[in-house]
């Protein structure tokens, strides 16, 4: 075969992925250099059709790293328009919601100087403004492979090949990838990117960290009726309709114009492969105490997205020769508050000030030392730590009493007192699950199409497409584990994990077959995770495709 010949362009700094970490470590950048009057070209990939398209959150925003980044957003019109004006923590059985009171909650957890938002459309401003720097954003272009100089330093990457069919023949809109180089590569692709996994194992940056622990979390946009909306006000729920050894939890949130942002997080530690998270999450807004909040009103959006749950304990390596990992793709979502925003953009902008200190210094491709340090010295990793034995807590105790354990340590944080130990994560998610025969069936009711629905007419309003004509992205080490396995051992608990209906078994005369209806993928990742054999591994389609998610 023909080798493919490739465009070649150079930067100082690429950077994988627009979402606020990326986005953060370019504006910090040209920030410096117009300080130190010193010209760095930074390019930022994205493989969404357009920024924002594929970021979802709750979400509720701590500023406190905007405020460092661009103090006077609020003068510049940042999309930060709902300041929290009220907390409410309730915990449900299938009945009754009880209150917990204010008072008894830890300071960690209150919201208040928060701002409820669309991250997305904080993305797509942040763009503007790093564009107005003159960073250079490449939507609609997935970073595909990493390059590599050959004495193993990181290079770049190269961008995905457009135009090709199922089978990887060229058609005739063929266009090949570009290889992008640079001095530095941050990768801020999100959580389980697929990069970041090369990067991880080429790297080892994993050997002295703990499993990476995930969770499916699971958003909806809804505009309720003016007598249901309350601006400010944020509710989250533990209990029904998961059991105590099913994490997870939902929130609500208040915005503007009688929108209203719910969603549902499962831990994806969970064992019963009989359950989908998709169909908690409708069940959940079927209970007597929320049922109200969206009756009379309209379903705007849907999506879902893997978040990293795994805290201090599983971050990996932050730093390659040639680049370093930023914001999600490392991991640094604080559980319990339900937030990493503010932690991703602190992460990008101190890689930023190594990449810069590096360049001033004339150097290219080398360790960025300085940043994990900065990340250590920072409110970043004091953040973190106030709070890393809760995730472990909940898989070690249950849901009861591992979330009295965390309380308990939270207050303890809240006056300075740090426990002298660390519980660590024991298993990745994957080998949680239990044979089929070994739990439950579960039956889910039928959804009523009014506060509950089906994947199909969710997946609708995510606005997803793809090109149905390409390679498939989701590759299977070995097809026959599909039926052999999972659909054996663990009745195909892949048709249940993905929210998107991307895996189905199709059964016919000859036998039961995987079907994977890719142009359905919403970029998750679930099944790259939860796979029991790991046999599902998520690569970059075309760019472009994927979801595109509006005020999500």
């Amino acid at each position: 075969m023909q080798a493919i010949t490739r465009d070649v362009m150079e930067y100082d700094v690429l950077i994988v992925g627009a979402g606020p970490a990326g986005l953060s470590a370019a504006i910090r950048i040209k920030q410096l250099a117009a300080i130190a009057n010193q010209e760095i070209s930074v390019c930022i990939l994205e493989k969404g059709a357009e920024v924002g398209a594929h970021i979802l959150s709750g979400a509720v925003i701590d500023p406190i790293a905007l405020d460092e980044l661009i103090p006077d957003w609020k003068a510049l019109g940042a999309p930060l328009k709902t300041p929290v004006t009220d907390d409410r923590f309730m915990l449900l059985d299938e009945d009754q919601a009880f209150r917990i009171p204010n008072p008894l909650l830890p300071p960690l957890m209150n919201n208040h100087g928060a701002y409820i938002v669309s991250l997305g459309n904080i993305c797509r401003w942040l763009a503007e403004h790093a564009e107005g720097l003159g960073v250079e954003i490449y939507p609609g272009f997935t970073a595909a492979d990493v390059l590599y100089h050959e004495n193993g330093a990181v290079k770049g990457v190269v961008t995905g090949d457009m135009g090709l069919d199922k089978t990887g023949k060229q058609k005739a809109d063929f266009a090949p990838g570009m290889e992008l180089h640079a001095k530095y590569t941050l990768i801020g692709e999100g959580v389980r990117g697929s990069l970041t996994k090369l990067l991880e194992a080429q790297f080892n940056l994993r050997d002295h960290a703990d499993t990476q622990k995930y969770g499916i979390g699971f958003k909806e946009l809804w505009q309720v009726t003016p007598g249901q909306h309350k601006p400010g006000l944020v509710s989250h729920t533990q209990g029904w309709p998961l059991d105590n050894s099913t994490g997870g939890g939902s929130y609500i949130y208040h915005l503007e114009d009688n929108l209203v942002a719910v969603g549902f997080v499962v831990h994806l530690n969970y064992s019963n492969p009989h359950l989908s998270p998709f169909d908690e999450f409708q069940r959940f807004k079927t209970h007597p105490s929320i049922r109200g909040l969206f009756e009379g009103g309209k379903r705007l959006s849907y999506g879902a997205r893997a978040i990293s749950e795994g805290g201090l304990q599983s971050i990996p390596e932050l730093t390659f020769p040639g680049g370093a990992l930023i914001g999600c793709a490392a991991g640094f979502l604080n559980v319990p508050r339900i937030k990493g925003t503010h932690n991703a953009m602190k992460s990008g902008m101190l890689a930023a000030d190594a990449v810069v200190d590096a360049l001033k210094a004339s150097r290219s491709s080398d360790e960025l030392v300085a940043y994990p340090a900065a990340i250590k010295a920072s409110w970043v990793w004091q953040d973190l730590d106030k709070v890393r034995n809760i995730k472990p807590a909940l898989s070690k105790f249950g849901n009861i009493f591992g979330s009295m354990y965390g309380g308990f340590e939270m207050w303890l944080a809240s006056f300075g007192v740090r426990l002298p130990w660390t519980f660590s994560h024991k298993k990745p998610d994957h080998a949680c699950l239990k044979p089929a025969n070994e739990c439950t069936p579960i039956n889910y009711p039928k959804p009523d199409g009014k506060i509950s629905f089906d994947k199909l007419s969710s997946l609708y309003i995510s606005n997803v497409n793809h090109e149905e004509n390409q390679p498939c992205h989701l590759r299977l080490a070995d097809a026959s584990l599909a039926i052999s396995v999972n659909l054996k051992e663990y009745n195909s608990p892949e048709s249940r994990y993905c929210p998107a209906g991307v895996y189905e078994i199709i059964k016919s005369d000859s036998g039961p077959r995987l079907q994977i209806n890719a142009q359905n993928c919403i970029h998750c990742k679930t099944c790259d995770i939860k796979d029991p054999m790991q046999n599902i591994t998520w690569v970059t389609p075309e760019g472009g495709g994927g979801p595109n998610y509006p005020n999500m």
